[in-house]
Formats: C-alpha cells, structure tokens, sequence
C-alpha cells in the first residue's frame, strides 16, 4: 500500500508591493525554495531578497531551513541562521526585510484552495531529469541542466575538460562527479583538496545520493541540487 503525502505545514507573508497575504501549503516531503528569481517555488519579489535566498527540505519528517549564502543572511526568531534548521510551528523568518511565518496547521480547505490555485508545494518525482542552480558568487543564477549520464564539474580554466566549470579558486582541477543511475544522481568527489558536502556534510570515497533541495558545496560555491 503506498503512503499519500499530506499537507503538512504553510509558509505564509505579505507581499512587498502590494501587502496582500501571501500563503503556500507544503506537502509531506517538498522541497521549496525561496528567493527574487521567479524559477523559484516561492518568489518574493523584494530587493533586500537575493535571486536565490533560501531553501526548506523535508528531511526525517522535519522540514529544515538552510541559506544559500544569500547576500543578507536568514534569521529565525531573530537568531542568524548558521546550518539547516529545524522549523517548528510559530517559527519566523526573516530574510532581512521580509518576514515569513512558518506554521504546522494546515486545514482541508486551506489544501484545496491551494491546489486551486497553485501554491500548493508537492514533492517532486524523480525522472531522472535533473539540475543544478548556482546560488553563490559571480555565477549566482546559473542553472545546469544535466542532460548526461555523467557530469564532472571543477573549476573554469581555458583548457578544462569537465562539463561544469566554476569560477571560485578554492574548487579543484577536477573537483567532483555526478552519475545517473537510473532516476537517481549520486555525487562523488574525485580527491579535491577541499573536499565536497552535501548539507554541510563531508561526501565519502563512496559518494552521496542526492534529493531534491540538497545543497551541495564545492571550494567557497554553494549549488542548488532539483529534480524533475
């Protein structure tokens, strides 16, 4: 039998330019990710915002909270945010001038609405289409499609021979290598000297699978991991 996600918390705030509430319902083990750019799942369009701010993933039954090195930082009840953190009901979230409300009380109607009106927030299947959103630095808001089975991502030089190439010294020559196996991607550093995390964790000699909203780090580069 399989298991239904259900709507299980909603993000709610007031639109910058026209102070209307604004209000999106996360399911059970969604990925949203907040920012000025409007490829994101919730875009606030604020000057204050970076393009690529924020993101909150469903992980061990929680949702956490984790900045993309935005250019103003994350607080949560008025405490910087230096890691993922645990959002729980009452939870505030400021993105420097805008303020988000986190709550764990959603309501059948309130679903719906959503639904109908598309600011309900599902977990995305896994296709094995993937890509990745470069949150950082002079390449913030690039987005790398991964169109093939094997990518090797280090860092940008005239006679580079990886796919992906990065402008941040502190990334090697290669760095790290992303393989699609079936719908999945799996992440494997390949002997840089600073190593590769995926939320803010070290990737061991057999590498790491990747989810949708993981945040990989390379050298002083945060990257955006989406699938589907």
């Amino acid at each position: 039998m399989t298991h239904d996600p259900q709507a299980l918390a909603k993000i709610s705030w007031f639109h910058p330019e026209t102070g209307e509430k604004q209000e999106y319902i996360l399911m059970e083990g969604a990925t949203a990710s907040i920012g000025r750019s409007s490829s994101n799942d919730i875009c606030i369009p604020e000057q204050h915002v970076s393009r690529q701010h924020a993101v909150i993933t469903y992980r061990d039954g929680l949702f956490m909270l984790t900045d993309l090195n935005s250019a103003n930082g994350t607080q949560v009840n008025d405490e910087p945010l230096t890691e993922a953190f645990p959002l729980t009901s009452g939870d505030e979230i400021r993105l420097y001038v805008p303020t988000l409300y986190f709550s764990a009380a959603v309501t059948l109607e309130e679903a719906l609405e959503a639904q109908q009106t598309g600011t309900l927030i599902a977990p995305r299947v896994e296709t094995g289409a993937a890509r990745l959103i470069i949150t950082t630095g002079v390449q913030e808001g690039t987005v790398i499609a991964l169109t093939l089975d094997e990518v090797t991502i280090g860092r940008a030089t005239a006679n580079a021979r990886w796919e992906v190439g990065l402008q941040d010294a502190h990334v090697s020559r290669p760095h790290a290598r992303l393989k699609r196996i079936d719908t999945h991607w799996m992440i494997h550093d390949v002997g840089s000297s600073n190593g590769t995390q995926v939320n803010d964790k070290t990737v061991s000699e057999r590498g790491y699978m990747l989810a949708d909203g993981d945040v990989i780090g390379l050298g002083m580069t945060l990257i955006l991991f989406r699938v589907g």
